[in-house]
């Protein structure tokens, strides 16, 4: 589309006195390139999507598409950086009394939200307030990565925060009851985003579709289900930046329709491509390919409580019963391998002595008569209609799964649903069998194991949607929670992927890097390892 004008490595910190320099808004971004800055400015960027995001209020989302979208709308603390390290953002320095409970935090000044009211320590406040009480008039919603990390909610028993005070007005100290090794790295997950005070007192529950924060873009218009355009803070706190007028978020449903929305110039970045697509990219003049740094794990869930899956036995026969490798093979280009454990290869912990499930049809009929099922079964699977980062033909990919098991006599019915729609079922333990996967949030075991596998989350509406309950696998991965030694954290988090291989709540399908394609006009666009793509410095040249 031409210009409108013209047309980590998790970063571990041991607790004791920690203190991070702050960071002027002058080096708080990479600069923007080579071009001079009155030629980077102007212009309206569309970004080609499969789904449409469910809310623009951040701490009630889980979902990729909310995400990508409120990142430039709001900001956190902190936040991770292309490398996984952890960075200022809203927060320039902090630190941390020497029993690892009370942090400091000094808040950026000269801050102001999108409706022109100050960013200040009482905002902080008044968030956390809003995202841990359940009393507050203002705590509408499930807020489900709230108890997914501190451990429930104000006056639960395993509460996490004592106190959330400002100590001045640009001062913010936060109390916990125990030492919390990943603590900081909550601070930088897009769901907790900063929001208006007022503008929450103003729109209630309606603050998700009135999202109101401090990012380099404000919300502007959505049409359901088709696009969110977002305008430029003309005030943003970067002196300079954003660039762009305009970002333009357009759902385009299927993958070779968006690339073809691309190649006639209708948008400008393609997110969601069929992977057998690359190679057209790569042959398409003024076109380019681009890949998302890998973070991520795809996988089919059983409900652990449904008959038959409540069986080991069945889990297994199922997981012997699918050809991963040949899964990958067909359709993920190059671009993906066959996964193990629930936790990526490029997170540390992640343990590569894992034995796989290898493909083996006979042993699978073996397993299943010993279920006492050796005529099989009839079932559903259960899978999204859009792309996703690590399940890029989700349709295809659930139909090779579906002739896999019939050769070991089960007949699974296939059913698809819209995004939104197949996040509020599978939470509600509808499905049987469910694809499934998980983009990393933050560079910790803890973000992949706690949220999707924790007994605490199989509670409806469950993350954990294999409703996987085992005790010794929750034990495990909350003492490592709370454990400060990363060797000692390394050690419990294999024995953890040990057990959830012997167990089976899932079958792990792939690592991916996506690939994604913009117009050769795109100029610093990088998409992030966890689709956290900011907009700041991204312009159009030509």
């Amino acid at each position: 589309m031409e210009k409108k004008v013209r047309q980590l490595f998790y970063f571990f910190i041991a607790f004791g006195l920690v203190v991070l320099a702050g960071c002027s808004s002058d080096n708080a971004e990479s600069d923007g390139g080579a071009a001079p800055e009155d030629e980077k400015s102007g212009g309206t960027l569309v970004y080609g999507r499969g789904a449409d995001s469910v809310s623009l209020d951040p701490i009630n989302v889980t979902d990729g598409e909310s995400i990508r979208v409120t990142h430039n709308i709001y900001e956190t603390l902190l936040e991770y950086d292309h490398n996984l390290e952890l960075q200022p953002k809203l927060a320039t320095e902090y630190s941390s009394s020497e029993d690892g409970l009370t942090w400091t935090f000094q808040l950026r000044e000269g801050v102001k939200f999108h409706d022109g009211t100050d960013f200040n320590a009482d905002a902080v406040v008044f968030n956390f307030e809003r995202w841990m009480d359940p009393e507050n008039p203002y705590h509408e919603g499930d807020f489900p990565y709230y108890p997914f990390l501190y451990g429930g909610f104000k006056g639960d028993e395993n509460h996490l925060i004592e106190s959330v005070t400002a100590t001045g007005e640009h001062e913010l100290e936060i109390v916990l009851k125990r030492k919390t090794a990943p603590f900081l790295s909550y601070l930088a997950i897009s769901m907790f985003g900063i929001a208006s005070p007022a503008a929450i007192e103003q729109y209630g529950a309606g603050i998700g579709e009135n999202p109101v924060g401090t990012g380099p873009f404000k919300f502007e218009e959505w049409n359901r289900n088709n696009t969110i355009t977002l305008s430029k803070n003309e005030d943003y706190w970067m002196e300079g930046k954003p660039y762009l007028d305009q970002v333009i978020y357009q759902v385009i449903p299927e993958n070779s329709a968006r690339l073809n929305a691309l190649q006639t110039g209708e948008i400008d970045i393609v997110d969601g491509m069929n992977a057998s697509d690359t190679t057209i990219v790569e042959d398409t003049e003024g076109i380019e390919l681009i890949k998302r740094p890998s973070f991520n794990i795809g996988y089919m869930a059983f409900n652990m409580e449904k008959e038959p899956f409540d069986d080991p036995l069945v889990r297994k026969a199922i997981n012997m019963a699918i050809d991963k490798e040949e899964i990958v093979d067909a359709f993920y280009n190059g671009l993906a391998d066959p996964a193990t454990s629930p936790l990526p290869p490029s997170l540390w912990s992640h343990d590569e002595s894992l034995e796989k499930y290898d493909y083996n049809v006979e042993e699978a009929k073996k397993l299943l008569a010993e279920a006492g099922l050796e005529d099989g079964f009839t079932t559903e699977l259960h899978t999204m209609s859009n792309p996703r980062p690590y399940l890029p033909e989700p349709m295809k990919i659930a139909e090779a799964i579906q002739s896999d098991l019939a050769e070991i006599g089960i007949t699974a019915e296939i059913v698809s649903s819209e995004w939104a729609t197949y996040l509020e079922d599978t939470k509600n333990g509808k499905h049987s069998m469910a694809m499934y996967g998980w983009t990393g949030v933050m560079a910790d075991p803890d973000n992949f194991l706690y949220p999707n596998l924790s007994k605490t989350n199989a509670e409806v509406p469950a993350q954990n949607i294999a409703f996987y309950k085992s005790d010794e696998f929750t034990s495990l991965i909350t003492e490592a929670r709370e454990t400060i030694d990363q060797d000692k954290r390394t050690e419990l988090y294999q024995e953890a992927q040990q057990l959830f291989q012997e167990d089976a709540p899932w079958v792990m399908l792939a690592y991916t890097t996506p690939p994604l394609a913009q117009s050769d006009y795109v100029e610093d666009y990088n998409p992030h390892p966890m689709s956290n793509d900011l907009m700041t410095d991204v312009y159009l040249s030509n």
